[in-house]
C-alpha cells in the first residue's frame, strides 16, 4: 500500500462522528480546549464579550441544579486576572439545529443563581445585525446576566485572522489553532457556512416578479433577515481573505433598533423589488453597495468616489481611468456634476477608454464624483452552488473588489511649493587707499622703535619739551 493512501494523524479528528450529539460534543470540546491553550485566540474571541485578559479555564458539560432538575450546559469558560474572575456558560448547536428559547432561559437562571457574568451561544445562525441574538428570550432574565452569540462562521474567521494575519507568538500554539481551523472547515464538523436563503425565498422572488407581493405577506421578514445575514456572512468571508474586519454598514438608528432596518428593506422590496445593503472594508475609498433587483434578475455592486478638486473635466476622467487598468470593459462608469440632480453621464468602461469625452456633457460644469458599478445575472436558487443566489452575490463581491476596489485611491491635493527667489550676484567694490591722518598711524608707529618712550609733546608749543636727564643721553641741539 502506497503512502498516498495513509491518513495523517490529526489533533482533532473528524472520523468517528456518528450523529448530531457527538458532533456537538466534539466541536464544543475542540473549541474550548484550543481557547484555553492559545491565549491570542482566546483574547480575540472573549474580549468583545466583556472578558478581561487573564488565565483561561474551560470545562464541558458542567452539571447544575435548577430547582429540582439537573441541567448540563455544553461548556463553561472562566477567566481569572488577579482577584477578579469572569465566568460564562456556553450553549452549542451544530448543523441545522437551532437554539431553543426554553433551554437558554434555564441557563440564564443558572448563571444568575451562580453569580456568573454571561451566557454565550454558538450555532450556525447568523443574526441580521451584529450584537443581535437570533433567539428571543425574556428580557427580564438579562438584567444581571449578559447574552452573547457567536456563529461558527464568526469563530472560524476570527481563528483564521489571528493565525494568518495577526499572528500567534508561540509556534506550537499556532499549530494547535491551525488544527482547529482545519477541523471547522471540514463538512463533518457541523460548523456550516451560510448555505440557504430560507424556505420562503423562492415564493417571495416569484411574487416580486409577478407583481403580487404585498407588505402584509408574513414571509417577508424571514427573507429580509436572510439578506442581511448574507451581507454579514460576505463581510466575514471577505475579511478572512483580506485579514481585516469587514463590517456591515448600518446607521446608528439601525444598530439601536434593528426593526428600522428590517422595515426599510421590506418597503424597498415591496415598492421596487430591490434588496440593498453595504459593507465597509478598512482603508478603501468608500463602502461597497450591493443591490439585488429581483424584478430584473440582476445584482449590482458599486461605489462612489470623489473626483479631483482641480483640473479640467477631461483631466478628472483620465485620473479615474488610470486607476481602472485591471477593470473589465463591462464596468459601468458614471460621472456626476456639481449642483445637478438625477443621473449623470454613464458609459461602459471600454467605451470611455476609447473616448473619455463621452462622460463630459458640458465641459463648463465641474465633475464632482464618479460611480463605478459591476452588474451580473442574479442566481435564483435558495441554496449554494451553480445558479444559487448566495454564490452569485459572493462571486460578484469578490470580483468587484479584486478587479476594481483594491486599486482605487482617493485624490489628494499636491502640497504647496515654496516660491523660488532669484539670486542676484553681488560685486565687492575695489579697495581704495585712505589719505586720512588716522590711516597713517600705522606708519608712524612702525618708525618708532619698540623701546622708544612715548613723546610728551602735544603739538601746541613751537618746540618740543627739553630732554630729562634720567631719560638717557642729553639732547643734542
Amino acid at each position: 500500500m502506497t503512502e498516498e493512501t495513509w491518513h495523517q494523524a490529526r489533533l482533532i479528528p473528524t472520523s468517528g462522528i456518528s450523529g448530531a450529539e457527538e458532533q456537538e460534543r466534539r466541536a464544543t470540546s475542540a473549541l474550548l480546549a484550543v481557547m484555553g491553550a492559545v491565549k491570542e485566540f482566546a483574547r480575540a474571541a472573549l474580549g468583545p464579550v466583556g472578558s478581561p485578559s487573564g488565565t483561561v479555564e474551560t470545562y464541558v458539560e458542567v452539571p447544575f441544579m435548577l430547582g429540582e432538575k439537573r441541567v448540563y450546559p455544553d461548556g463553561l469558560i472562566r477567566v481569572t486576572r488577579g482577584g477578579r474572575s469572569w465566568t460564562a456558560l456556553v450553549e452549542v448547536k451544530t448543523g441545522r439545529n437551532e437554539l431553543a428559547t426554553e433551554q437558554l432561559e434555564n441557563y440564564l437562571d443558572v448563571a444568575r443563581e451562580q453569580g456568573f457574568d454571561a451566557l454565550i451561544t454558538i450555532s450556525n445562525e447568523i443574526p441580521a445585525v451584529a450584537g443581535q441574538h437570533p433567539t428571543k428570550v425574556d428580557k427580564r432574565k438579562l438584567r444581571k446576566v449578559e447574552l452573547h452569540h457567536w456563529s461558527w462562521t464568526y469563530l472560524l474567521s476570527t481563528a483564521v485572522m489571528q493565525k494568518e494575519h495577526r499572528g500567534v507568538s508561540d509556534p506550537e500554539q499556532a499549530w494547535i489553532l491551525g488544527e482547529l481551523i482545519r477541523y471547522l472547515e471540514h463538512p463533518r464538523s457541523g460548523a456550516m457556512e451560510l448555505d440557504d436563503m430560507g424556505g420562503n425565498w423562492v415564493s417571495v422572488r416569484e411574487a416580486v416578479t409577478t407583481g403580487t407581493l404585498r407588505a402584509t405577506d408574513k414571509t417577508l421578514p424571514e427573507v429580509v433577515s436572510r439578506f442581511d445575514a448574507l451581507l454579514r456572512y460576505a463581510g466575514l468571508r471577505l475579511g478572512r481573505q483580506l485579514g481585516t474586519d469587514v463590517v456591515h454598514v448600518l446607521s446608528w438608528k439601525e444598530l439601536a433598533d434593528p426593526g428600522i432596518r428590517a422595515q426599510a428593506l421590506l418597503e424597498s422590496l415591496v415598492s421596487k423589488g430591490e434588496l440593498t445593503g453595504a459593507i465597509r472594508i478598512p482603508n478603501t475609498v468608500a463602502p461597497i453597495h450591493l443591490t439585488a433587483d429581483l424584478r430584473a434578475g440582476r445584482i449590482t455592486a458599486y461605489l462612489d468616489i470623489d473626483a479631483p478638486k482641480d483640473g479640467r473635466a477631461t483631466t478628472r476622467v483620465n485620473w479615474l481611468l488610470r486607476q481602472l487598468k485591471a477593470a473589465p470593459d463591462s464596468l459601468r462608469v458614471e460621472a456626476f456634476v456639481a449642483n445637478a440632480r438625477g443621473d449623470g453621464a454613464a458609459e461602459l468602461l471600454g467605451t470611455v477608454r476609447e473616448s473619455p469625452g463621452l462622460l463630459i456633457h458640458d465641459p463648463k460644469k465641474e465633475i464632482r464624483a464618479f460611480r463605478v458599478a459591476m452588474s451580473r445575472q442574479m442566481g435564483v436558487k435558495r441554496g449554494r452552488g451553480r445558479g444559487g443566489f448566495i454564490d452569485s452575490v459572493l462571486d460578484l463581491l469578490d470580483t468587484f473588489y479584486g478587479d476594481v476596489v483594491q486599486y482605487l485611491k482617493a485624490w489628494s491635493a499636491a502640497p504647496p511649493r515654496m516660491r523660488e527667489t532669484e539670486v542676484v550676484p553681488t560685486q565687492e567694490p575695489p579697495s581704495v587707499a585712505s589719505t586720512a591722518i588716522s590711516s597713517q598711524d600705522g606708519a608712524e608707529q612702525a618708525a618708532d622703535g619698540p623701546g622708544d618712550a612715548p613723546s610728551q609733546w602735544d603739538g601746541r608749543s613751537s618746540e618740543p619739551p627739553p630732554f630729562s636727564g634720567d631719560q638717557g643721553d642729553p639732547l643734542v641741539r
